[in-house]
């Protein structure tokens, strides 16, 4: 037994981000969809989000008439602060939980397309845990790629819908510290939901018997 583990060959962690990455670069466009939902959920997210810290930052500073107009467009101060109401809350989590489905099935489809890889690595006596990290490798790329997309997406597109209501003033006081603050938690909670959705999927490559990967025809 110790012989057989002495034996082993383990590839370095450069070679497996290798691997990984270039997986991503040969498909591509399905990588591309899967990162697309994360990006749309994400962006969300972001415009909620960001949209709050503005409207917190410029509102006293605006002058009567913009106020009032914030106002009656159903936004609401509360201990002298806009933040999301449980409306906003429902659809975050709800779009956030579409995305995470969206993700399992697209990983499920890829592990379906890529048997005979799945089988060819564990022939060649990659063990279950190489093919686990490759996908979650995969979806931190997908993760880190589409929550900056996305959260960058829903700072811009907050900003110029109170840049159409407001004015120059939501320019004028533009926090770019809460910003960036929206843009790396969005992209983070985007690494986060591609994991959680990418889990179960590498669990069943990794599972995989060889020779039944191996029969299955593309």
């Amino acid at each position: 037994m110790d012989d057989r583990i002495q034996r082993q060959v383990v590839l370095p962690f450069s070679q497996l981000v290798k691997i990984s990455f270039n997986s991503i670069r040969v498909r591509f466009f399905r990588s591309l969809i899967t990162t697309l939902t994360l990006a749309l959920a994400v962006a969300f997210v972001s415009f909620t989000w960001s949209g709050y810290e503005l409207l917190n930052a410029f509102f006293p500073h605006a002058d009567g008439t913009v106020q009032a107009g914030i106002l009656a467009g159903g936004y609401e101060l509360e201990n002298g602060r806009f933040g999301a109401g449980a409306k906003d809350q429902w659809l975050v989590i709800l779009s956030l939980l579409v995305c995470v489905v969206g993700i399992v099935n697209a990983q499920l489809m890829a592990v379906t397309e890529r048997f005979r890889e799945i089988g060819t690595f564990k022939c060649l006596g990659a063990l279950d845990s190489f093919v686990v990290r490759i996908f979650v490798l995969e979806s931190i790329y997908q993760g880190l790629f589409g929550g900056f997309v996305g959260g960058l997406a829903g700072v811009l597109i907050a900003t110029g819908s109170f840049l159409f209501r407001a004015g120059w003033i939501c320019l004028a006081c533009w926090p770019p510290g809460s910003m960036l603050l929206t843009v790396a938690g969005t992209t983070l909670l985007a690494v986060v939901l591609s994991l959680l959705g990418a889990i179960y999927p590498a669990l069943v490559a990794a599972k995989m018997q060889p020779a039944i990967a191996l029969r299955n025809e593309e």
